[in-house]
């Protein structure tokens, strides 16, 4: 009797484990590790102030010698810079994410839906709580060039558009077949998270640190929402994608 009850949590055990055995997991494990490494190390860096010299440098870096209220590069590139940074607040992230729980609901994937929801609700709560808890003031160093309201550190512009785009980038990839489509949808997810985050440090009202703090926050939130979808998926709890 007893050796059957081994026998079955055993064979339990090794259901659990298997889909850490897949190679895909273990690197998505493995990037979540080294971004969580990345981020604690950058915030330690930022508290004892010791990022502050190559932050100026790189930002003053952005903005003309003559007169650091201007930034370099023609008037336009101001414009442009203006509507990139829009994609990446809570205004833009909010309708695009409604867009897609809608989407998902409507074609019968209802638990995605929540779970999409959810992964958004959490990546915003946890860099709230973490811009109050650092506290960082914005840059002093150059005018910005649009008003802003919260702290500095993390970028939740960056934050926010790595998690969101990444995380419904990675969940609309798995629903597609050809490998050139989930590749187009990945990359254009981080094209535009990369380009949130110069927006941000081109109108200045962020320091470097602050954007690639709020990158790999978000980045890893997205790799942590899509190792557990992959678990959940695993237990039959969300739909497998389509085979391609």
């Amino acid at each position: 009797m007893s050796g059957g009850v081994t026998d079955d949590r055993l064979h339990r055990v090794i259901v659990w484990l298997r889909p850490l055995l897949e190679l895909r997991l273990l690197l998505a494990v493995l990037l979540l590790g080294t971004l969580a490494w990345m981020f604690i190390e950058l915030a330690e860096e930022v508290v004892e102030g010791d990022t502050h010299a190559i932050d100026e440098a790189l930002l003053l870096g952005l903005r003309t010698a003559a007169d650091p209220a201007v930034p370099i590069g023609p008037e336009w590139l101001q414009v442009v810079m203006r509507d990139i940074t829009a994609l990446g607040g809570y205004t833009i992230l909010f309708l695009v994410t409604a867009a897609t729980v809608i989407y998902l609901f409507l074609v019968g994937r209802p638990r995605t839906a929540v779970f999409i929801l959810v992964a958004v609700l959490g990546a915003t709560l946890l860099t709230v709580l973490l811009k109050l808890g650092f506290a960082r003031p914005r840059p002093d160093l150059v005018p910005h060039a649009m008003r802003t309201a919260s702290a500095s550190f993390p970028s939740g512009h960056s934050s926010g558009a790595a998690a969101v785009y990444l995380t419904l980038g990675a969940i609309l990839a798995s629903f597609q077949g050809r490998r050139r489509v989930k590749l187009f949808i990945m990359g254009l997810a981080v094209v535009v998270t990369v380009l949130v985050g110069i927006s941000r440090l081109y109108l200045g009202v962020h320091w470097p640190s602050d954007i690639i703090g709020g990158w790999a926050l978000g980045a890893g939130w997205a790799v942590l929402c899509w190792v557990v979808a992959a678990y959940l998926r695993r237990a039959r709890v969300l739909r497998s994608p389509p085979a391609g």
